[in-house]
Formats: C-alpha cells, sequence, structure tokens
C-alpha cells in the first residue's frame, strides 16, 4: 500500500532527527556508494572480480572522497584503475580555485589568525573542519601547480603588447596586517591570442619590486615587446624602461584621465573629461596629435594645471597612435585586465585578511590559470591575426621608454609618424 505525502515526510523527519542524523547519514553513504561503483562497473566492463569479453581494464584499488551534504560530510570509495582513469559523473571533482580558496581558509583557521566569519566559512566548506596536516598535503599539491605554471617558459613565440595592473589585498606581514598588491602581466601574442604571463605579490610602488618581476619574465623568454600598457606610478616606469628596452610606453588613459580629474572641481569634472577624450576619438596619428594640443590650449584659460599635464603626458598617453589602427581601443588603457582584476578580488573578499603573502598568492594565482587556460581553450582572437602582421618590423617612431625623473620628450613620436 503507497504512503501518502504526510506519512512520507514523518518517515523521512524521523530518519533524520534519529541518532543526530546518523542514520540518515548512513542510508546516504550506501546510497551514493551503490550508484558510484554501478557507475564504475559499467565503465569498467565488469563486476568485482569478473571475467568478461568486454572488459576493457582493471580495478586497483580506490580512494576515499569526502562529499559535503545538508546531513554532514560522507565519504564514499571512489574505484582506481591500471589504466585510464575513472571519476564518477554523479559528483563534481573540486576545480583547482576552489580548491585553493578552501586551502587559504583552512590555513587562517589552523594558524589561530581567524575571526567567527573564517571559522563559520571553514565549517561551510569542508563540513567538519580540517587537521594541519591535511591543509599542508592540499596546499602541497596546489603550490606545485603554480610554481610549474609561475615558471613556464614565454619563449614560443613573440608578445608584442603587454599590460601590467595591480589590485590589492590585505595579508598578514610580520604580525601587522598591511596592503600587499597582487600584479600582475598579460601579453598579446604574434597571433592574436591573449595569455596571462605571470603574477606576484608584493609592495607595487618599488622600482626593485617591479624590475625583479619583468626580469623574471624575460628571463622565461618574455621577447619581441613592442608596447608596454600600464599606469605611471615611477617605480613601475622605470622598471619598463630597464627592464623592456626598446619597448614603447603607453600611459593607460583611464588612470590619466582619474589623476587629471583630482585637479578639477567636480562640478566641472564631466566636461573636462569629454574633451580629453576627444583625443582618441581622431581617425589619424596626426590627428591625435593636432587635438592633444588643441585640447590643451582650450582648457589652459580655466584649468591651466590640467593643460601643463596634458602637454607634459602628451606622448605617453599618445604611444597607441604609432600602432596600426585597428588596436587602437584595445592598446591605450589596461581595461583589458579590469575583468581579472575583478576576479581577484571577488574571490580574495571572501577571505578579507590572508595569513601570509603566500596564501594570498597561492589563491590569486590559481585565479589566473583559469582564466588563461580558458583563454587558450578558446578560438577567439582578442586581435585578429591579419592585424598582428602589421607590426612586423616595429614600428620605426616607437618611443622609448623615458626614466619618471627625465623631462618630457622634444619631439612627439606622433609627429613623425
Amino acid at each position: 500500500m503507497a504512503l501518502d505525502q504526510s506519512a512520507l515526510v514523518e518517515i523521512v523527519e524521523a530518519l533524520t532527527n534519529a541518532d543526530d542524523g546518523q542514520l540518515m547519514r548512513k542510508t546516504l553513504t550506501a546510497m551514493l556508494q551503490a550508484l558510484v561503483d554501478a557507475e564504475a562497473t559499467a565503465h569498467i566492463g565488469a563486476e568485482p572480480h569478473e571475467r568478461t569479453a568486454t572488459r576493457t581494464t582493471q580495478r586497483n584499488g580506490s580512494r576515499d572522497k569526502t562529499v559535503t551534504t545538508g546531513l554532514g560530510d560522507v565519504t564514499v570509495r571512489i574505484p582506481k584503475t591500471r589504466t585510464g582513469s575513472f571519476f564518477p559523473s554523479l559528483l563534481a571533482p573540486r576545480r583547482r580555485i576552489d580548491v585553493a580558496l578552501h586551502a587559504v581558509i583552512c590555513q587562517a583557521y589552523v594558524e589561530g589568525v581567524s575571526t567567527r566569519r573564517v571559522d563559520d566559512l571553514v565549517t561551510a566548506m569542508g563540513g567538519t573542519g580540517i587537521s594541519k596536516s591535511e591543509v599542508s598535503r592540499i596546499c602541497a599539491g596546489l603550490d606545485a601547480d603554480v610554481a610549474a605554471w609561475r615558471t613556464r617558459p614565454l619563449d614560443a613565440q613573440a608578445f608584442p603588447y603587454v599590460f601590467l595592473d595591480a589590485t590589492y589585498c590585505k595579508t598578514r606581514v610580520a604580525g601587522r596586517v598591511v596592503s600587499q598588491a597582487v600584479v600582475i602581466a598579460t601579453g598579446v601574442s604574434a597571433d592574436g591570442r591573449r595569455e596571462v604571463l605571470g603574477c606576484a605579490v608584493g609592495d607595487s610602488e618599488t622600482e626593485a619590486f617591479w624590475t625583479e618581476f619583468l626580469r623574471d619574465l624575460r628571463g622565461r623568454g618574455l621577447a619581441g615587446v613592442q608596447l608596454v600598457i600600464s599606469d605611471s606610478h615611477r617605480g613601475l616606469t622605470n622598471a619598463i624602461a630597464a627592464v623592456l628596452t626598446g619597448a614603447a610606453w603607453q600611459r593607460c588613459r583611464v588612470h590619466f584621465l582619474r589623476n587629471v580629474l583630482t585637479r578639477v572641481n567636480k562640478s566641472h569634472a564631466e566636461m573636462v573629461a569629454a574633451t580629453i577624450r576627444t583625443i582618441f576619438a581622431q581617425p589619424t596619428p596626426d590627428a591625435v596629435a593636432a587635438q592633444v594640443d588643441t585640447v590643451a590650449a582650450t582648457l589652459d584659460r580655466q584649468f591651466p594645471a590640467v593643460a601643463d599635464l596634458l602637454l607634459e603626458a602628451k606622448a605617453d598617453v599618445t604611444a597607441f597612435a604609432t600602432f596600426p589602427h585597428a588596436h587602437w581601443r584595445k592598446i591605450w588603457s589596461t581595461n583589458p585586465l579590469e575583468r581579472l582584476n575583478r576576479e581577484v578580488k571577488r574571490r580574495t573578499d571572501v577571505v578579507g585578511i590572508f595569513p601570509n603573502t603566500d596564501a594570498l598568492l597561492r589563491l590569486a594565482a590559481c585565479v589566473l590559470i583559469e582564466a588563461h587556460d580558458e583563454w587558450q581553450d578558446s578560438d577567439r582572437r582578442y586581435l585578429s591575426e591579419e592585424s598582428m602582421a602589421l607590426l612586423n618590423p616595429p614600428p620605426a617612431t616607437a618611443l622609448q621608454p623615458r626614466q619618471a625623473n627625465e623631462q618630457p620628450l622634444a619631439q612627439s613620436a606622433l609627429a613623425t609618424a
């Protein structure tokens, strides 16, 4: 006789409440294990110890898999095979980024620097917490993956365009909570594809940090750089000039506008910004150069500080114009990096304060590896292969990045284009 819905609900509640839910967990575990074993049998083509003509491989022990459910953690055994691999479709293996986030939160918990929020996150993600040895095991595996990716060679092809930017996170250093930069380098290869070239954690304001980071990229084979797009931190621009010799430097127009608007009253900000944007709406290099002078003259009477800044930065903010017109919108700012920065921040904000810089680098790198892999799997190019061919040979008028303490160049590259 079939039971009605209320009777079924009563049975479920009784099973759930009996023995603090142990009976329900045992029932769920047995059910999951039966489903995993059934799928393994279909994959292998035979039951355990069964000889059949359809067998494709043999079982070779098993490994435990902890599954977090609404009833708590349950453990199932996943059969291993002598050849090939098997993972049940019923369960989803954790993505690398999820494992990294799990490891960071647990590391904070184990090291005694957690807040109640972190404690709640550990419980939510791990069910019953985690041991120090388990944290070490997870971190060791992730660190090996991150190290291999961060040291991979970059000499397979040239990267004419390189973008550099940073986002900031809170980290404990020497017992203090400080702001540390996650610096990211992406590049556009000679065939128009994007890659995440590398990342590091440190003080992005210092020339020594940026120099070390860029030298590491060069040491891994980064070559053929024709234009570097970044903000105008003095340490960064000096490092670009010292390490990426021969490359032009484009000052990010978005960051430049932000710097300009700090010198303007809020009531005039939109008008000034709109006037400066007309520089980037011009169709030719000569028109871009002429518009810089026109805009500076227009703003000089009411905003002399803005006019001076614009003329001083003329060569830097218009370096894009010496490259193919089809590339201009993609290379005059670091906007292509903004999505990556937002994704890193979205993931790191979950943690709040990292227990150390290694934990921050681990999680940020895993976010970037995921983005890098997506770019490689996609057939979509950031810039077309045909337009990239126009870069060979490099533009003869490309500006050399100047030291931050040097005077502005007397003659713009645009004037000779």
